[in-house]
């Protein structure tokens, strides 16, 4: 915590050759809160002098309440001063107003106690607002100070700043890992809570080509793949790093969260348009009241005293931190739970949401399909197709490319692959390269026969169509004027996801559709199976987009995919939601929203959160407009200056702990 530092730092700003020396840090309590105290404490016993010791001069109330004044109006006048300079009107300064006003009347007790119950409020209110900042911050300390890195055969300890793509880290049971990467040695069970949110350890195994893991660290299976931060179980791990430690997971999630505060919701933009015309009306209606003795035959000192209470009674303050302490909170609990929201307009959006629409290869499935058949035309061997197209797949980063690679090395066992070259992925049909001399091409079948393609022969137009009726994904080769056959593979849903879907819906979200680049049977064969009525087939990455925004003139919908090839898809909806970005730079920049883990069963959570957090908007936005509209008319009618800033500040505070109910929020 920051303390007498605060106000040194303002005060050798504000004057010029001013010489400050180190302050002790005194724990717990921040400078604005100690000097807070302090108005409180001057404040108590001048009054008490000057109330029960009469004999004491009045000359040492007199002082008192004005190192009252001093106390309380430091930081309040640090922050008026601040915003005026850069041609801002703000609560700040209305709240000097009312207490330089309370000095010309020469009411300095009532004066302090307007300054101390503004200070001790605002004290209170950045105390609170801390909590929720803290849980942001708790995340960047996750990660250990030190590595044990194996260098040169000896097993030495160094900085994680010091850490290089390429260590081998040895990572003790019981104890955080320091770096991102992947495991070469050792099983054990890893807690990922801290980054991804997942309730229990996730198994981790080596990897299983280690040169293809260096070559290709998007083809990590997560069973291999760790981050910072995370809680080692039982087992040694050796892990080889394939980040530094500023650009980790868990550093970017960091980052990223604290951009997030910035980035301003909806109803924030609103409250803060709102307070720049609100602030100068207040004072110009202050104005107007100082001439109530014209018109009301009363001494121009009530008139004054009214003015000035009506300034502190109209002063937004609880308007002001209504919605930021929400959205704080919201992102704060989110992040916690392994969920990334990047800003208050996403984290109220989703709380709007009365539609989903989801891409169907790894999301609602696994993502990890498994070729079930291999059909070869007449005159070509399973070998032959089989090498064709694990060489050309093998330079793919695309779920079904991974699973015809890494299924048909176990099919061809150790039988060499032809060279490949020229590589071309064909967005949403498939993927082309040269092998030796000839043209390779694998994909969909309506892939084949656009300009540039040929056309499929009659035999393995009759092999995709047998598959595509069994309910499989099909994928079918050529090499140069030759058909070569079709490929056969089946994903699963993802466990959870039928209860997901089901979750959803009991949360507001009427509307759900899964869209794919599949053939229809396929897709909707999987939406039935995870309860989804709406399922649209044979789509191209522009007919995604196209759908998307045909639903966005009915719905609010949000598109949830992968964050790479749903990107078009997810930049077009009301929010964008990637899964499983832990591992994947693109998804964490491309979403609006990221789950980090690989787990659907995250989205009902992100969800609810979403709408708990639009409602207490809403109640803090009820609650500080109230009090505005109550207070007005009753400092108006006569109700004190002391009265009137307890009232204020009490809003003040009921709203900012109101907005921390968030951080205790749980999965509905």
């Amino acid at each position: 915590m920051q303390l007498l530092e605060e106000i040194a730092t303002y005060l050798q700003d504000s004057v010029p050759n001013m010489k400050i020396y180190p302050i002790r840090k005194i724990p717990s309590l921040s400078a604005e809160m100690y000097f807070a105290l302090a108005c409180g404490g001057l404040l108590a016993v001048g009054a008490a002098i000057e109330r029960w010791w009469t004999p004491v001069p009045g000359e040492i109330s007199f002082a008192l309440y004005v190192l009252a004044y001093i106390f309380g109006g430091t930081f309040t006048l640090g922050d008026a001063l601040k915003n005026l300079r850069q041609r801002r009107l703000e609560i700040d300064s209305l709240m000097l107003v009312a207490a330089a006003g309370a000095a010309a009347l020469g009411a300095w007790a009532e004066g302090a106690l307007l300054l101390f119950l503004f200070s001790i409020g605002h004290a209170l209110e950045h105390f609170a607002m801390g909590r929720a900042k803290r849980a942001i911050e708790a995340l960047g300390e996750l990660a250990p100070k030190t590595a044990s890195v194996r260098r040169n055969g000896e097993i030495v300890e160094v900085a994680v700043e010091e850490l290089e793509v390429g260590d081998e880290v040895l990572v003790k049971p019981n104890t955080r890992l320091p770096a991102d990467g992947f495991v070469l040695r050792g099983t054990s069970s890893v807690d990922q809570a801290p980054v991804t949110g997942e309730s229990i350890p996730v198994d981790k195994s080596p990897v299983a080509e280690v040169a293809l893991a260096r070559s290709r660290p998007t083809l990590i299976e997560s069973r291999s793949l760790v981050f910072a931060g995370t809680i080692n179980g039982s087992g040694l791990l050796e892990i080889e790093v394939t980040r530094k430690s500023g650009d980790s997971t868990l550093a970017r999630v960091v980052a990223m969260v604290a951009q997030a505060e910035v980035r301003k919701s909806p109803t924030q933009r609103f409250t803060d348009r709102f307070e720049r015309i609100f602030v100068p009306a207040v004072l110009g209606i202050a104005i107007l009241l100082l001439f109530a003795w014209v018109v009301v035959d009363e001494p121009f000192r009530d008139s004054f005293y009214r003015a000035m209470a009506v300034l502190v009674a109209a002063s937004p303050c609880a308007l002001a931190i209504a919605t930021p302490s929400a959205v704080l909170s919201g992102i704060a609990r989110a992040a916690r739970g392994g969920v990334l929201i990047k800003g208050g307009a996403p984290l109220e959006e989703l709380g709007s949401l009365n539609a989903l629409a989801f891409d169907k290869t790894g999301t609602l499935t696994e993502g990890r399909p498994r070729i079930t058949d291999v059909l070869a035309v007449p005159g070509v061997s399973e070998q032959e197709l089989m090498t064709i197209a694990v060489a050309v797949e093998s330079q793919s980063d695309h779920p079904l490319a991974a699973a015809i690679a890494r299924d048909g090395r176990k099919m061809l066992e150790a039988f060499p692959l032809p060279e490949v070259t020229r590589v071309e992925n064909l967005v949403g049909r498939g993927i082309t390269a040269k092998v030796g001399e000839q043209q390779a091409w694998i994909g969909k079948v309506e892939m084949f026969g656009i300009p540039g393609i040929p056309k499929l022969g009659s035999h393995a137009m009759a092999s995709a169509n047998e598959l595509r009726e069994d309910g499989r994904t099909t994928m079918v080769v050529r090499l140069g004027d030759r058909d070569l056959g079709a490929i056969g593979l089946m994903d699963t849903p993802r466990q959870g996801a039928r209860e997901t879907v089901e979750e959803l819906r009991r949360l507001g979200i009427s509307h759900m559709v899964m869209i794919s680049g599949d053939h229809e049977k396929v897709a909707k064969a999987i939406a039935t199976e995870v309860g989804i009525e709406d399922a649209r087939a044979d789509l191209m990455p522009e007919d995604k987009v196209t759908v998307i925004r045909e639903l966005k003139e009915k719905s609010r919908i949000a598109m949830v995919g992968d964050g790479v090839n749903d990107a078009p898809a997810m930049a077009n909806a009301t929010v964008g939601i990637a899964m499983g970005a832990a591992g994947s730079d693109v998804a964490l920049e491309t979403a609006d929203v990221a789950l980090m883990a690989d787990d659907l069963r995250h989205l009902p959570f992100v969800v609810g959160l979403s709408r708990q957090t639009r409602r207490i908007i809403r109640q803090n936005l009820y609650v500080s407009l109230g009090i505005v509209a109550v207070l007005v008319p009753a400092t108006i009618l006569g109700l004190s200056m002391g009265a009137a800033v307890a009232v204020h500040e009490g809003s003040t505070l009921l709203v900012v702990f109101n907005a921390l109910r968030l951080l205790a929020y749980r999965n509905p």
